[in-house]
């Protein structure tokens, strides 16, 4: 099966490494060329040019909008029977468009978001969650197993992107947790990485004080999961829960202080940025 890779940003890179090794990476696409270099793959100038050449287009872009326009120029060229996986972070409303525009010209869509961060695209160990028909996933998962350690179908189309959506209301509430206990103790003149070491042991250890506790509280917050990014997804979640009347307080505050944090020039930083405010 022939796979093609459609943006090399911080997690497609580390996606698109691991799809090299396990052999199904035949052609790749990213708006910086020179990002392409490092690969044998065939690298092409658009993604309809790749589309036409593979049996699965996986996609790994930054914004609503840039999926659709992605979406748009492979519908142009790719071969009935192709699967398209997306695996950026959208609405579920977007990933209904993609697939409802792929729909007519006999092309099968997923909406597969991941969570794991660089870290997990680079080791090959990402959580996904998949919109969608079955037997379609069932036909892209060797390829997306190449990516992944867990793979869980959540239901139709758009339904991904619910999930996902779920897992970003999360970590703004334990970003805003981590970081303000830790503020706390160092209020107190705590060793920090006793700290964090006993604590991540214990019922309040998470993946987030684990891998950024120290970095932060040394002020070290070189990018995992931009918090510019994190903003853009919290915004998605607002308006998702807008429409269905649903009340999420922790996302609405974290929207506020990333923005706070943006303006003052740090929207490029880890998540883990919020240390500042604390």
């Amino acid at each position: 099966m022939k796979a093609g890779m459609i943006g090399l940003g911080a997690m497609g890179l580390g996606m698109a490494r691991n799809l090299e090794k396990a052999g199904f990476l035949t052609a790749v696409y990213n708006r910086t060329a020179a990002k392409t270099a490092e690969f044998k793959a065939a690298a092409f100038n658009k993604p309809e040019a790749l589309a036409a050449e593979v049996d699965v287009v996986l996609i790994c872009v930054s914004a609503d909008r840039d999926v659709l326009d992605v979406v748009e120029a492979i519908a142009l060229t790719i071969k009935p029977g192709s699967i398209v996986v997306d695996m950026s972070t959208i609405s579920g409303e977007t990933a209904q468009k993609a697939a409802a525009c792929l729909a007519k010209k006999q092309v099968a869509f997923l909406d597969a978001p991941v969570s794991g961060g660089v870290e997990g695209a680079k080791n090959g160990t990402l959580a996904m969650m998949v919109g969608g028909d079955a037997e379609t996933l069932e036909k892209a998962r060797p390829v997306l197993e190449a990516m992944t350690a867990r793979i869980l179908h959540m239901g139709s189309t758009g339904s991904g992107q619910a999930t996902k959506a779920v897992n970003q209301i999360m970590c703004a509430g334990i970003n805003q947790a981590v970081t303000e206990a830790l503020a706390f103790a160092q209020a107190q003149g705590l060793t920090m990485d006793k700290v964090i070491d006993v604590i991540s042991g214990g019922a309040s250890g998470n993946w987030f004080l684990q891998h950024r506790g120290l970095t932060m509280t040394q002020g070290d917050f070189t990018p995992g999961f931009k918090l510019a990014l994190h903003h853009k997804d919290l915004k998605i979640c607002l308006e998702m829960a807008a429409r269905t009347g649903v009340s999420i307080p922790l996302a609405d505050m974290t929207v506020s202080d990333y923005e706070r944090l943006m303006a003052e020039g740090y929207g490029d930083e880890d998540i883990s940025a919020l240390y500042r405010l604390k």
